[in-house]
């Protein structure tokens, strides 16, 4: 962040906006030609600053009413197991978002499901396949979203 100026965040707030927006309009809008904003775009992804585009879907749109924020406390855990239990959550096809954490809790995810039903399967299904290294599991079902993923420079 330190390396960048004024236009890079004015170019990152509106591709948060958009990520789709055309070449020639992001340029008019921060003042610099076409080529000068590509190379833009593409040095904060080298730099990691962007680390990938992509669109936020809609889980109730898409068919999924329920959205759960689980928070998994582990205990005796090995790093091999570490590894398998978070595998099987990134290839899990109704988790949307996995991340390690540090304090009360080691693991933070989001799960979606069609109906009270599934989600409560998927509930008992990860617990009871991992019963041996989850100490406590701590869920709350979402609302509305009204800010996801959004950086203000």
């Amino acid at each position: 962040m330190e390396n960048m100026d004024s236009k890079d965040k004015h170019l990152l707030l509106l591709l948060q906006k958009n990520s789709r927006e055309q070449l020639k309009i992001l340029a008019k809008q921060i003042g610099l030609s076409i080529d000068s904003t590509k190379k833009r775009i593409e040095k904060l992804r080298k730099n990691g600053i962007i680390s990938k585009f992509g669109a936020f879907i809609e889980p109730k749109s898409a068919g999924y009413g329920f959205i759960a924020n689980v928070q998994i406390k582990l205990h005796n855990i090995s790093e091999e197991e570490l590894a398998k239990f978070t595998s099987y959550l990134k290839a899990h096809k109704n988790v949307t978002t996995l991340i390690t954490t540090l304090g009360d809790f080691d693991i933070t995810c989001v799960l979606i499901a069609k109906n009270t039903q599934e989600m409560d399967s998927l509930f008992r299904e990860i617990r009871h396949r991992f019963k041996n290294i989850i100490a406590d599991w701590k869920s709350v079902i979402n609302l509305n979203v009204y800010k996801f993923e959004e950086y203000s420079f």
